[in-house]
């Protein structure tokens, strides 16, 4: 590892954090962001914070802090300590730009807002930038009157801020294009660019991971760290998603919220798998564990383009975390999954029925639906109503086969291979091949034309509820 990913030149433990604005739900971009700084620090055994970015007190509700800690939660992306609110910290961010204009690195600006839309309205006219320089700048303190005044940065006027970012490279800023900034507003409260570097630098953050929209802020951001004499973090600004269009990821593509994904399904293994990959590359490997990508993950390995959410790789991607997740933890997982859709819980019969049977469900499942689909046999209850397909199974010549079968199956013994060669003597007794009697035991077992293997449906539901529904279809 390089000192560029690894920790800061001199050698602080890594810490990460998230800070989203909680204006709304947390989108999938979000939660990638989130999964990455989650990634880097777990990986190095560093610490991962979560700070809510919530000094717009207009937009920012209670309702969509719950819903960034429900989707974090989902995801399986736990932090470290309290979760820290910005807005409770505003004394503090105003004691910085207080200490900034101490120091000269910022100065009283009594400018008015209609001064400078006039500034700017001028500009536009003459054709200059509309740039807002304040007249404040260099003022001397005698002129100053006695009313209210912002806060602004003193940023350079000439040359270039240099932001050296592990992703981007090295990204030159023309520092006659970025004006001076406000840190304190006229009525006492902070902005947000102030916010986030007095956050960053009191939380002990090492490396900011965000998307690349932030880019341009921390060309202003490391200024003020650069006044304030404080270690510039480590910049990594990842790409943003986009749609299979290659478009910006919005709502015209589908589901762009991370508790979207939950109700639609996923399990949360098979998104920090495809989240992770998305952006991200170690060599050729695309399935892999939560550990593993602990393991690998770092930020050399984030490329520079935009990601293409691409539905059916996420879909792959699940189904082979489902196949590979130990029973128990799936059903937990499953019956999460029905909470989340205000689905009825499970109750013991059908848990139990799950529990027996999640051998021969998981295989092929994508999608949690797609699972309770394959597993309807298990969780029906008598009497079975077959859908129309299955109905056309069982005529007269097929009910009549069940009610022979029947007798049969009361003295097996209840394996797969007694069952075998029972349904097999079944079939050749009637002339039948296995697959022609399949048709109608499908319709009696599950109502359904398309279940896991007869065997197993028999197997895991028991020998009193085969022979009750076997019955109830042949009558």
């Amino acid at each position: 590892m390089t000192d560029a990913t690894s920790a800061r030149a001199d050698g602080a433990k890594i810490v990460t954090r998230f800070a989203p604005s909680p204006t709304g739900y947390l989108h999938i971009g979000g939660g990638r962001t989130a999964l990455f700084n989650w990634l880097f620090a777990r990986g190095h055994g560093g610490t991962f914070l979560l700070r809510i970015e919530d000094t717009d007190r207009e937009r920012s509700t209670p309702e969509a802090t719950a819903a960034i800690l429900r989707g974090l939660t989902w995801l399986g992306l736990d932090w470290d300590g309290e979760v820290v609110s910005q807005f409770e910290r505003r004394d503090r961010h105003a004691e910085v730009a207080r200490e900034m204009l101490a120091r000269g690195s910022a100065y009283r600006c009594y400018s008015t807002p209609e001064e400078i839309e006039a500034f700017r309205e001028a500009a536009r006219a003459e054709g200059r930038s509309t740039l807002f320089q304040s007249p404040w700048r260099d003022a001397d303190p005698a002129t100053w009157p006695d009313g209210p005044y912002a806060i602004r940065m003193k940023a350079p006027r000439e040359g270039e801020t240099l932001v050296q970012d592990v992703v981007q490279g090295t990204v030159k800023f023309r520092n006659d294009q970025l004006d001076d900034m406000v840190v304190l507003r006229s009525d006492g409260t902070p902005t947000y660019m102030l916010a986030v570097v007095v956050d960053d630098h009191d939380m002990g953050v090492t490396h900011v991971i965000r998307g690349d929209d932030h880019l341009t802020n921390a060309a202003r951001q490391q200024m003020v760290y650069d006044a304030m004499g404080w270690p510039v973090p480590v910049w990594a600004h990842i790409p943003l998603i986009h749609g299979p269009d290659g478009k910006k990821l919005s709502k015209r593509h589908g589901a762009v919220g991370v508790e979207e994904y939950q109700r639609m399904g996923y399990p949360a293994a098979g998104m920090r798998n495809y989240l992770t990959r998305l952006g991200w590359a170690h060599g050729d490997a695309e399935f892999f564990t939560s550990e593993q990508a602990k393991e690998w993950f770092d930020l050399e390995g984030i490329g520079r383009s935009p990601a293409r959410l691409d539905f059916k790789k996420l879909e792959n991607i699940c189904g082979q975390h489902i196949a590979a997740t130990p029973d128990a933890a799936l059903l937990q997982e499953l019956e999460a999954y029905l909470a989340s859709v205000g689905q009825p819980a499970l109750d013991e019969q059908q848990r139990d029925r799950l529990s027996r049977g999640m051998y021969a469900l998981k295989d092929r499942a994508k999608t949690f639906p797609e699972l309770i689909e394959k597993a309807h046999f298990a969780l029906v209850s008598r009497p079975i109503v077959p859908d129309t397909a299955a109905a056309g199974a069982l005529d007269t010549v097929s009910r009549g086969i069940l009610k022979s079968l029947t007798p049969r199956l009361r003295n097996a013994s209840w394996t797969k291979g007694d069952l075998e060669a029972i349904l097999s003597e079944e079939a050749s007794a009637h002339g039948l091949s296995f697959g022609k009697m399949a048709a109608p035991l499908r319709a009696a077992l599950a109502g359904r034309t398309v279940t896991p293997s007869v065997y197993d449906m028999m197997l895991v539901i028991g020998r009193d509820e085969t022979i009750g529904r076997l019955e109830d279809a042949s009558a």
